[in-house]
Order: structure tokens, then sequence, then C-alpha cells
């Protein structure tokens, strides 16, 4: 039970949630694998306001869900209705995206592209590498979903070369069974004390079950590596969940904070390093 609100400091950020509203709204994409429950956007936002002051979070980054395809109205739209002092946004585009579209989407507070090699998605590596170049003159980096052990060892020397930050989501998305010594983890976790790459250390639950001591390995020594690259985020509203149960998120945030632990560290995670890649101003 979530017990420790008052821990978290003032301007603190979920990192990783998505935003929902009806097809009528806002339309869905027809290569769907399900659809979102039932409500409006600003349904979904009071939810989310709701949720977010039950946990003392001031500031979030929506990242676009593929429910809706390369169709980012949704996200623009609950980014501006949040407010651009609390919330930045992550697109779906395509290797084809023109700058037209980028520069509509950055100057509606998107801040990042992302690509899904778990899922699946619209983007690819190679056209995420060559891209960067564009994204950099936008002020945007690139968010990837990949599994640690099949996916960085041919993403790493890209990794470093990119001329944008790229941030790996879901602590990498390791296979946890196999340990902190896990060849793929590794090489992750040296992207990440080099300050080669960034980690959202979020969605512990789509790897293992409540209470998470299985992912806290991992998320520690993530932290241990370079605490000014880790991130934390959410994952709500919990959708396209798989094989996996939906968490409480007071119980995600709670494991967290057990494992990290130190208030210096979790200034850097929860504020600090959110205000430096997303652009949050200072409070």
């Amino acid at each position: 039970m979530w017990k420790s609100a008052e821990r978290l400091p003032a301007g603190s950020c979920d990192c990783h949630i998505h935003m929902l509203a009806d097809d009528a709204e806002f339309p869905l994409w027809e290569g769907r694998v399900e659809d979102p429950p039932a409500g409006k956007l600003d349904d979904w936002i009071a939810r989310f306001r709701s949720h977010s002051e039950s946990f003392g979070l001031d500031r979030t980054v929506v990242v676009h869900s593929i429910l809706y395809g390369s169709d980012n109205s949704v996200t623009l739209e609950a980014v501006r209705r949040l407010g651009y002092s609390a919330a930045r946004g992550i697109a779906l585009v395509g290797d084809s995206v023109t700058d037209a579209e980028l520069d509509k989407s950055a100057e509606s507070g998107i801040v990042g592209v992302r690509l899904n090699y778990v899922h699946g998605g619209i983007l690819s590596w190679e056209g995420a590498c060559a891209m960067a170049p564009r994204l950099l003159e936008r002020g945007m980096h690139v968010q990837i979903l990949m599994n640690a052990r099949l996916h960085i060892e041919s993403l790493a020397d890209d990794v470093r070369r990119m001329p944008v930050p790229v941030v790996f989501d879901h602590i990498g998305w390791p296979d946890l069974s196999a340990g902190r010594g896990e060849t793929g983890f590794q090489l992750l976790r040296s992207l990440i004390a080099e300050g080669s790459a960034w980690v959202k250390l979020s969605a512990a639950y789509r790897m293992c079950q409540a209470p998470y001591d299985l992912a806290a390995d991992a998320i520690e020594a993530l932290v241990e590596a370079n605490p000014e690259r880790c991130l934390w985020g959410s994952d709500w509203p919990y959708i396209m969940l798989g094989n996996a149960a939906a968490p409480e998120t007071g119980d995600l945030l709670s494991a967290f904070l057990e494992i990290v632990g130190k208030r210096s560290t979790l200034e850097r995670i929860f504020v600090e390093n959110p205000e430096k890649l997303y652009g949050f101003d200072p409070l």
C-alpha cells in the first residue's frame, strides 16, 4: 500500500504515461491489437490528474500509443490540455516523416519519437538514425522499446554515435532471470554508465509480478551505473498487457523508492533528469 507520497520531491515527473480517448473523438488505428477502455479525452485527463495528485507527481511525459497509429492528435491535444509547463509528448512517426510534420510536433510540445521492437511500430532503427540530424535541429530525441538480450548488441555502436539522446524504455526489458550479468544487460549498463543513453526505470510489472523483487537487481544496477541517466515512469493506464497483470501504481512506486532510497538520488531521477532531458523549467 502506498504510504510514501511525502518522499517524492517537488516537481517530480512521471516520464511514461499514455493518453486515451474513444474512437469517435480520436480515430483508432485499423491495425491495433485491442481497443482502449471507454472514455473521452477529458475523462482520461481527469483520471490522470487524480492519479498524479495521489502520488505527488507534478509533471508527465505522454507517450503516444500505437493504438492510434501515426496520428498523434490525441497526444498533441493531451499535452495542450495538461499544459506545456507540466507535460511533454513522445510521438510515433514513420521513416518518411516530413520536416513540416516534425516542426508541428516540436511546436506542440513533442520532444521525441519512439520506435518499438517489442510490440511493433512504424519507425525503423535505420529510419531513426537517418532522422537524427533533423531531430537535433528541433531539440528532439529517440526513444526505443527493445529487449536488451535480443537487440542491444546491434544497436550499441549506433547509440554511441547518435547526435541526439537515446532513451531506452522499461529498464531495457532485460531477461530478469539471467541477472545483471547477462551480456545484453551488461552492454545496456555500459551505455548508461558512459552517458551514451538514458533509461526509464518503468514497467517492472511487465517483466515480473508484485512486489517486483525480481526487477530490483536490474534497477539497482542501472542506478548504480549512472543516476544522471535514469528516469522513472508508471506506464499508466496499463494497456496492451499481454500476460502481465495490471499493477497498482502505488505498489510500483513504493517498490522503486525502496530500491533507490537516497533523497539526493530521488531528486536526480524524479526532478533534475526530466528537467534536463524534456526541457521542463526548474521550479
